[in-house]
């Protein structure tokens, strides 16, 4: 197919892949991707597509299976945990969860540079105890030691905290 050919048809098939995209729960901003990956692929095969019975059904076939890979490469979107937290909690009790946050998030600011670092590597980074020692290039002895210690001095002010 010539570029005439195909710039004379390229209206109804970029129309027919956003159809197809929004049919199967695309956005709009989505759809509209999903029929540009499709024309550009259109054209690229556009020599072919002469061979085809139905460019209009491949255009379908490609913006569905276009679409389910973008939709599988996406990641999933985590609820709100002050949603989570609001459907399930009294204002008194979120207000005192707040200020809980608000006191660790100062405890863990005093904390040394190293204990600190460590703590965020392995209770947020999810890394294991050998990963952070070879990232920081010391012993894995040394890495327990430390987060222990800063675990201990964290337990520590909470009960002193607790004690008030």
């Amino acid at each position: 197919m010539d570029r005439i050919a195909f710039e004379q048809h390229a209206r109804t098939w970029r129309q027919k892949a956003v159809s197809v995209s929004r049919n199967c729960g695309a956005g709009r901003d989505e759809a509209e991707d999903i029929a540009q990956d499709v024309m550009l692929r259109l054209w690229q095969m556009h020599d072919e597509l002469e061979r085809y019975e139905s460019v209009e059904a491949l255009t379908a076939l490609m913006a569905r299976h276009l679409l389910r890979n973008h939709q599988r490469r996406r990641k999933p979107e985590a609820l709100d945990e002050a949603i989570i937290v609001s459907l399930s909690q009294s204002p008194h009790d979120e207000l005192e969860m707040k200020e809980d946050d608000q006191w660790l998030t100062n405890r863990l600011a005093q904390l040394p540079t190293t204990q600190r670092t460590l703590l965020y590597m392995r209770q947020v980074e999810r890394r294991s105890h050998e990963e952070i020692a070879r990232l920081l290039g010391i012993e894995i002895t040394s890495v327990s030691t430390l987060l222990a210690r800063a675990r201990r001095t964290l337990l520590e002010e909470i009960k002193r905290r607790n004690n008030l």
